[in-house]
């Protein structure tokens, strides 16, 4: 005979086939509190981006709140709403991806052993997994064909077709954070592996703790950007802009405290704030200056007192060269044109020559250091025998004062006095996205462009501007 009780269960089971976070509070009902608004949140967002015509979505959350055991039962209900669905999962290692998979798999595999207990076949029930077809990392369900695919940075995916693509905390540790080669590898990896199994229509969902701005989250967030395509962005704060706790049951005040304390702030603010590590230790902290249009008199002409250039060559191989052109007026410095490149000097020269003819250059200023001296001489030959100019006062010099050091004494000089055109972000990406990463600690993989930037600043300090007025241009 059937019971009030039965009858709410059959609600609850029902409910829970067509309501995602409604599953999750079936499945672990200790942990998918109704109370924990967050949790419903993240679940209502998966489910609706999932019924959506959106194509990627990008998770960031604290440890320890719910990020990966929601992925995994996120996957169960998926294939619960179509065993067409193929699932590719990608985690940090195969320990951890084929531990994903194994959950996944035990889940719907499980048994019904208790009538009190709930097993993935009451909700789901004909969804089976396909006999013989169910190794650790790939398997199939009945009536479907690879179905699942769990997979890192060092596995493969090579013949599988994904309708869902699932990245899953890739990166585990702040020394990878700062490794921008182990970041770029990562890049690397979703791209050319992970996304040339995305099947057309297919979506993609990447879940994960901030780290670093480079880091996977962030690239994805900047490149569909870029590409006009929309991106949901779900990113929650272990600690509330109000000092409240994202859920207090997890993580108390009192805990998250002595977190902050025992791995230090920057660490703690990418882990539970979101707040990538370089951002937090970032060197330049305020909004650098902007113009619209530069400074002109009453009948149109510029008032820059002269137009001068800071060159720094390239040192090794795999450097920058970073040449800077700007405009001097009311003791402030207008950037007119970057040449920022990696480009031999064979390259780059031609480069600088012809950005100092078209801005007009008074005065250029190039380190001698590592080949400058030569770059120097051949810029100053090219604009005599290409552009027919000798406007560009070219001097070279030897830079013997330690770098870091100059970077970090000039640091709020460079932020109060140097404006860049509006859209120097879209000009000059490599050098934008340079100033805006670089490290007080030091820890960079480059400082060309805050050393370059930094020569202004020294520039205007040892009387570049009265240069000009002594030579009355």
């Amino acid at each position: 005979m059937r019971t009030v009780k039965d009858d709410a269960l059959d609600t609850q089971i029902e409910l829970a086939r067509k309501e995602f976070f409604w599953y999750c509070n079936l499945r672990a009902p200790k942990f998918y509190k109704r109370d924990r608004a967050f949790l419903v949140e993240f679940c209502e967002d998966l489910q609706d981006f999932y019924e959506s015509n959106d194509e990627v979505m990008v998770v960031n959350m604290p440890p320890r709140h719910g990020k990966s055991r929601t992925a995994g039962l996120f996957v169960e209900w998926v294939l619960g709403q179509s065993q067409e669905e193929k699932i590719m999962t990608g985690s940090y290692n195969e320990t951890l991806s084929t531990s994903f998979s194994k959950n996944v798999r035990n889940a719907i595999q499980e048994q019904k052993a208790d009538s009190s207990r709930i097993v993935y076949s009451d909700v789901f029930p004909g969804v089976k997994i396909k006999a013989g077809d169910a190794a650790m990392n790939l398997w199939s369900l009945e009536g479907g064909y690879n179905n699942y695919l769990a997979t890192s940075p060092t596995g493969t995916a090579t013949g599988f077709g994904a309708s869902l693509l699932i990245i899953d905390d890739l990166i585990k540790s702040a020394s990878e954070a700062y490794n921008e080669t182990v970041l770029e590898k990562y890049w690397d990896w979703f791209t050319n592996t992970m996304l040339s199994r995305l099947e057309e229509g297919g979506k993609i969902i990447i879940i994960m703790t901030r780290w670093a701005s480079g880091d996977l989250a962030g690239r994805a967030l900047e490149y569909y950007a870029e590409q006009s395509i929309k991106v949901r962005h779900v990113s929650m704060k272990a600690k509330q802009d109000d000092g409240t706790m994202l859920c207090e049951e997890i993580l108390s005040h009192r805990s998250y405290k002595n977190k902050v304390r025992a791995m230090g702030e920057d660490i703690a603010s990418a882990n539970y704030q979101q707040i990538p590590i370089d951002i937090k230790g970032r060197l330049y902290t305020a909004e650098f200056k902007t113009y619209d249009t530069i400074p002109v008199n009453d009948h149109g002409k510029p008032l820059f007192q002269g137009i001068m250039a800071y060159c720094d060559t390239a040192d090794e191989g795999a450097d920058y060269l970073c040449c800077i052109i700007y405009g001097v007026y009311n003791l402030e410095a207008y950037v007119l044109d970057i040449v920022y490149t990696q480009e031999p000097m064979e390259v780059t020269e031609k480069k600088v020559a012809k950005a100092f003819y078209e801005q007009a250059v008074n005065k250029a200023k190039i380190e001698s250091n590592n080949g400058g001296r030569g770059f120097a001489r051949a810029v100053e030959r090219i604009l005599k025998e290409r552009y027919r100019s000798n406007r560009t006062r070219i001097k070279w010099f030897h830079q013997s004062q330690n770098k870091k050091a100059r970077i970090l004494t000039h640091a709020s000089w460079v932020m109060d006095h140097v404006y860049y055109p509006r859209n120097w972000r879209d000009r000059f990406p490599d050098y934008y996205k340079a100033m805006n990463s670089y490290q007080r600690d030091g820890k960079n993989a480059h400082d060309d462009a805050p050393d370059a930037t930094t020569g202004i600043a020294e520039n205007m300090e040892r009387g570049g501007i009265r240069t000009f007025r002594k030579r009355g241009v």
